[in-house]
């Protein structure tokens, strides 16, 4: 048990954090719609999200690579708990911009270097555990959605954030109790480690540029299907909010399961048939949804979710084995800074497109995009060498690195 200790504390303090995020980025737009009336107001939440998100990736990154990641890991959970204590207080739009500005520097460590530690602790099977960690991150948001539903009927007004504060601390908590840091290797920059001894920027800018386009892509669709999405569903087809809940439960659902099983196919047969699967599944979803009646389209959009989920998962994976044990919070962090690049602008690309030629037209050049991406992956990477072992897991690798088998 003592091996999967920092497995199971991981999974578990991110999965409750989400329950409580889930619930309040239900509860959010309505707090600004009752104090401003402004639906301009309501999109500033996402940016005062985004920005400080986007623009910390990468030194966060860095900085962990440097001084270890639990210690980031735990900050990261506290700081969500004291934005919870400002939602929880503010009374005016901008204390709420202020709320989410900070939750969106808190989020920077826990979705980018928990799963760089999980890589460096469970080497063999990093496909599989880095898997697990997002769709514990995807269950969470799911059942704190539906929980929203709940509260919302005997809760009226700020108290949810105080049970996201209350969500927020226990995940640090129990991070500090039983999350452990990776023992660390000393790298010497010998030729002999070629990988770790190269700079990030150099790897980066190598064919790790197709797989970052492709997170680009995957930042932007996620964006567009928990905004544009929707809102197109209700207007075409006045769907009603619970139609709507039951589209997003769909979608956390399919991203969830699809980022646990793909991890161990892609330990299991490689990254590249695994991210090539996702982005032609997300493609053809994306097409084709805009031509179906409700139940269908949402049972379409279901599993483009598992496309993204998956490309998601073995990119992730992909990236995080290009570079040495040394890099691997910058990686991660260049990996969702590219993420949040996509979620910001996709959405706010496609309703503008939208608005001038059509949602319909919008979607189907995304979709095209997507293709054009899984031929670009098809013709640039080529196919990891563990990964033609056909069954079974990879062989552990006999460099030091401390590897534990979930």
């Amino acid at each position: 048990m003592s091996q999967h200790k920092s497995l199971v504390a991981i999974n578990l303090s991110v999965f409750l954090l989400m329950i409580g995020v889930g619930l309040i980025v239900a509860i959010l737009p309505r707090r600004i719609m009752d104090l401003s009336a402004s639906i301009a107001d309501v999109g500033l939440l996402a940016s005062a999200y985004a920005i400080p998100n986007l623009l910390l990736q990468i030194p966060v990154g860095k900085l962990a690579d440097r001084f270890g990641f639990k210690g980031f890991i735990v900050g990261g959970y506290l700081l969500c708990g004291l934005s919870g204590l400002l939602y929880y207080f503010a009374d005016t739009p901008f204390l709420f911009f202020g709320g989410r500005f900070f939750q969106g520097i808190a989020e920077v460590p826990i979705w980018a270097l928990a799963p760089a530690l999980l890589s460096i602790r469970y080497v063999s099977v990093k496909g599989a555990v880095m898997g697990a960690y997002n769709a514990s991150l995807h269950c969470g948001l799911t059942l704190g959605g539906l929980l929203s539903m709940v509260v919302g009927r005997f809760w009226q007004g700020n108290e949810p954030f105080l049970l996201f504060t209350a969500m927020s601390t226990l995940g640090g908590v129990i991070t500090v109790l039983w999350a452990e840091d990776p023992q660390r290797q000393t790298v010497n920059p010998t030729p002999s480690r070629r990988v770790g001894g190269k700079s990030l920027a150099r790897v980066v800018n190598r064919m790790n540029l197709v797989v970052l386009a492709g997170t680009i892509l995957y930042g932007a669709g996620y964006g567009i299907f928990i905004t544009i999405v929707p809102a197109f569903l209700i207007d075409t087809h006045a769907a009603a909010p619970c139609a709507i809940g039951l589209y997003f439960t769909l979608f956390y659902l399919a991203v969830s399961l699809s980022q646990l099983l793909a991890g161990r196919w892609s330990d299991r047969w490689g990254r590249k048939p695994v991210m090539v699967i996702g982005l032609a599944l997300a493609a053809s979803g994306i097409a084709m949804f805009q031509r179906c009646p409700f139940s269908a389209a949402i049972t379409v959009l279901a599993l483009a979710s598992l496309g993204l989920g998956m490309f998601c998962v073995s990119a992730m994976a992909f990236l995080n084995e290009r570079v040495g044990e040394t890099q691997k919070g910058g990686i991660s962090g260049i990996f969702y800074f590219c993420w949040g690049g996509g979620y910001f602008l996709g959405p706010l690309l496609l309703g503008h497109s939208g608005a001038s030629m059509g949602l319909t037209t919008g979607f189907g050049l995304f979709a095209g995009l997507i293709m054009a991406q899984l031929v670009a992956i098809i013709v640039t990477i080529n196919q990891q060498r563990f990964a033609l072992i056909p069954f079974g897991l990879p062989p552990e690798r006999k460099n030091g690195i401390h590897d534990e088998r979930p």
